[in-house]
């Protein structure tokens, strides 16, 4: 029995890892390449894909992570070598990243204030993505809503910004403050706040000035009569020692300065957002270069990316709480007051929001999967350590003394009666904790785990249920198989006397 019960709280969810193969996060040392990356909406996709094409056409070895996340964890990523260079915007370095710097700086200005960080920046590249306030043009006639002053004389309109709008330094704060508007704000996806502006259940969102959808779904932007908004001008910033390693690729990035106009970009986020091409297609044609393999690739083989790198997630956290939670539920159930200070600490992580705790890692572990797999490790604590600590308090204590007066040491007590005997609560807390991960590990796709999480993030971001359903609906059945082969697991392991008592 002892021989099993290790194999199945130790061995088992490697075993899972192993047939997941290489967690997402793990570079090829023997093919360095330079890894770009993107934010998680359309324009930084665009962008970082048309880096990656023409640091090709020089040569260079490039691996776009798409979609990692908003500025502050590109920043940290950036700060931390996790990335090599993202694309960025003037007015997010001078009001947000760089503490001291006049809003209207030059880039001579940020590249002597970023170069002590060991970051560089390119210059322009042409155009200005400016942020904006919007409205329907419908609703903006009816009220003669012009510019954003006019908001304030219609205190009952329903504001909805995008989330990091609502916190930025250049966002929601100033901007109430600039133009005193009386009402309240809430937060939302951009891209679900363009759908909720045009349903009717939010009058104003925030834009930006190139998004494909302000005439998609006639929209009018407010005049800025305050000049509350500063330049947002799009630039490449990238690491310093690219000089060095990748003298190419910062050839590259420079090479893209003032040849790409605001019309051009709308053109690029139209075809992707609402036309619904590949941004590697889309930044191809730009440039007038082929596209080369996809990087996206077949529903069969974006499928079993994802299973493999949602495994692996699942596999290594679950396997790690296995090994510290069981343990910590044992001095549980056997030191009550220490007990108490155990079950207290891992509940209070259970009540940290998913997503939040997501990004708390990233400080620690950078980005990618070891930060998702250390959250989805804190979270699978509570429900492994409280079933171990329960299955063993509810033992008999007649078979315990029965093992005692049989002079069984504690240790071999453990291992030899109370284990075995608390074995099927202690395999419910797994089963609970291995589906809880499945689920949560889909945020994970939001710092560049990938996972599940990858094509519901997108189809959100392109309004396309299809996408949405190929990643929701293989992490459902994985939950469901997750449950039903620990079910098996604890049938098979759990001596049949005690399977008879229990269905008694």
């Amino acid at each position: 029995m002892r021989g099993r019960l290790i194999a199945l709280l130790v061995l088992l969810p490697w075993v899972a890892l192993a047939r997941a193969g290489t967690p997402p996060a793990a570079a090829s040392a023997s093919t360095p390449v330079v890894v770009i990356g993107s934010k998680n909406f359309t324009e930084s996709l665009v962008l970082g894909e048309i880096a990656r094409l023409a640091a090709r056409e020089h040569g260079v070895a490039v691996q776009h992570r798409r979609a990692l996340g908003g500025t502050r964890i590109l920043w940290r990523a950036l700060e931390n070598g996790d990335i090599d260079a993202y694309p960025e915007y003037t007015g997010t370095l001078t009001h947000e990243l760089l503490h001291g710097v006049p809003p209207d700086a030059s880039i001579a200005t940020l590249r002597a204030r970023l170069q002590p960080l060991g970051i560089g920046i390119t210059h322009a590249l042409g155009f200005n993505n400016t942020y904006a306030i919007g409205m329907r043009e419908r609703e903006a006639t009816r009220l003669h809503i012009i510019s954003i002053s006019d908001l304030a004389h219609h205190p009952d309109l329903k504001l909805a910004f995008s989330n990091e709008f609502m916190n930025r330094a250049d966002g929601w704060p100033g901007l109430k403050a600039a133009y005193h508007l009386p009402m309240a704000a809430r937060g939302m996806d951009h891209d679900l706040a363009y759908r909720a502006l045009a349903s009717g259940a939010v009058d104003v969102i925030d834009l930006y000035s190139t998004d494909a959808e302000i005439a998609y779904y006639h929209l009018r932007v407010l005049d800025d009569d305050r000049h509350y908004f500063p330049r947002y001008d799009a630039v490449y910033l990238y690491r310093l020692d690219l000089d060095r390693r990748a003298p190419r690729f910062v050839a590259a990035l420079n090479g893209l300065a003032g040849r790409i106009d605001a019309r051009q970009m709308r053109a690029m986020n139209k075809a992707v957002k609402l036309d619904g091409r590949d941004p590697g297609v889309v930044a191809a044609a730009f440039l007038g270069v082929t596209a080369g393999p996809s990087q996206v690739g077949t529903f069969w083989s974006r499928l079993a990316r994802y299973t493999l790198e949602h495994l692996a997630l699942v596999g290594i956290s679950l396997s790690l709480a296995i090994v510290i939670a069981v343990p910590l539920g044992i001095v549980a159930a056997h030191r009550r007051r220490l007990g108490q200070v155990v079950l207290g600490l891992t509940g209070i992580l259970q009540t940290v929001p998913s997503l939040a705790l997501f990004v708390f890692m990233i400080p620690l572990f950078g980005i990618g999967a070891k930060p998702a797999i250390a959250a989805l490790f804190l979270y699978s604590l509570l429900p492994i350590v409280r079933n171990t600590c329960t299955g063993l308090a509810g033992i008999q204590p007649s078979l315990l003394e029965s093992a005692a007066a049989l002079g069984l040491p504690p240790r071999v007590r453990l291992w030899r009666v109370e284990l075995p005997l608390a074995l099927r609560a202690i395999l419910a807390g797994v089963k609970i904790a291995a589906v809880i991960n499945v689920g949560t590990a889909t945020l994970g796709a939001l710092i560049g785990a990938g996972g599940y999480g990858q094509p519901i993030l997108t189809g959100i971001r392109l309004d396309d249920i299809g996408l949405i359903m190929e990643g929701a609906i293989p992490a459902a059945l994985l939950a469901l198989l997750m449950q039903g082969v620990f079910e098996l697991i604890e049938r098979a392991l759990t001596p049949r006397g005690l399977r008879l008592r229990a269905n008694a």
